[in-house]
């Protein structure tokens, strides 16, 4: 699993209006889980996964509402939430909003991958955790099911209900209001999927008020979206593969490259498409990691060179003085000095 996604600030917003609802102080739990409010302001910026777990955590502390999460697709308007909304909100048919839910949904959340499919008289719309920092996937799970849910009543104007309903997590000591939001249906848990079967006839259902001057608009925002996250992911796995492999000895790109299952010509091209060389990004994760080991008294400068691959203490200290101006004996020096 991934450890480097991102949830939309649309979607962290959204978690926090329903919080509010329910009596909480937005700021107090911006603080508490580390987020800037300043970030909040960006509808394209993005919130690290493990915050968002951590808000669900402070959110059911502060509210004692275990199951706000299934009742947030009730509180928010879904079709108002973020760029992929108005792209669903301007496609002819639920069918075709909901292709477009798979094709995009890592602008809504990268942890978490949506699957469509087609079996017989009924479609599968199935939910599957991608991401290790996603410790609590009943809340995650739940409030994705809901506000898609939400979002195809909106979109068709008709109170649509699944034909089955399905979580792949425990089954809760109270299930009662997993089947008020999905009644008739009686939630399955311990399943192999979460999934979320309707009758195949909803997919013709027109979307209402839909407009397709502005469909290639959205979809446009959307794509563009959609291609900065992917080159950004592809350089996270490069950085992650370097600092697993930083024992004692520099990582070649032949070794990166296939430890990503790409040839090294491939993986060349793709770093050039987004402005970046192996050779910057191993000297980002050792300088980076330079400055950690610094601050940490109980390696020595030797040490330290030796982790970061160096072939020599002599070329670590020349490097580093290169990045930073100084040497990392006076580096260290002054970082203790202000830390006293």
């Amino acid at each position: 699993m991934a450890t480097n996604n991102t949830l939309s600030v649309g979607s962290f917003n959204l978690v926090l209006f329903a919080a509010q609802q329910k009596g909480a102080d937005s700021a107090a739990l911006c603080r508490a889980v580390g987020v800037d409010p300043a970030v909040l302001r960006n509808p394209d910026g993005r919130i690290p996964i493990r915050m968002v777990q951590a808000l669900w955590r402070e959110i059911i502390a502060v509210t004692n509402d275990p199951y706000l999460s299934l009742r947030i697709g009730e509180m928010i308007n879904p079709t108002a939430v973020g760029v992929l909304a108005y792209v669903m909100m301007h496609c002819p048919t639920l069918g075709e909003a909901l292709e477009k839910v798979c094709q995009y949904q890592a602008i809504v959340c990268e942890g978490i991958k949506t699957v469509g499919q087609r079996e017989g008289d009924r479609f599968r719309f199935s939910l599957h955790i991608t991401c290790e920092d996603i410790i609590y996937p009943e809340h995650a799970l739940n409030s994705e099911m809901v506000m898609y849910l939400a979002a195809m009543r909106a979109l068709t104007g008709h109170h649509l209900t699944p034909t089955a309903v399905s979580f792949a997590y425990p089954r809760p000591l109270d299930t009662t209001e997993h089947e008020r939001v999905f009644a008739p249906v009686k939630p399955v848990f311990d399943a192999e999927e979460t999934v979320l079967a309707l009758d195949i006839a909803w997919l013709d259902a027109p979307v209402l008020n839909a407009n397709p001057g502005l469909f290639p608009l959205f979809e446009q925002h959307a794509a563009e979206l959609l291609r900065k996250l992917q080159e950004q992911a592809l350089v996270g796995r490069v950085k992650g593969e370097i600092v697993a492999l930083l024992k004692g000895e520099e990582p070649t790109l032949a070794t990166v490259a296939d430890r990503l299952a790409m040839g090294v010509r491939t993986l060349q091209l793709h770093l050039k498409e987004e402005g970046v060389t192996y050779q910057q990004l191993l000297d980002e994760v050792r300088h980076d990691l330079a400055i950690r080991h610094l601050r940490e008294p109980h390696f020595s400068t030797t040490d330290i060179a030796y982790l970061l691959g160096f072939s020599e203490p002599s070329v670590f200290y020349r490097t580093f003085k290169k990045w930073t101006g100084s040497t990392p004996g006076a580096y260290r020096t002054e970082v203790l000095r202000l830390s006293a």
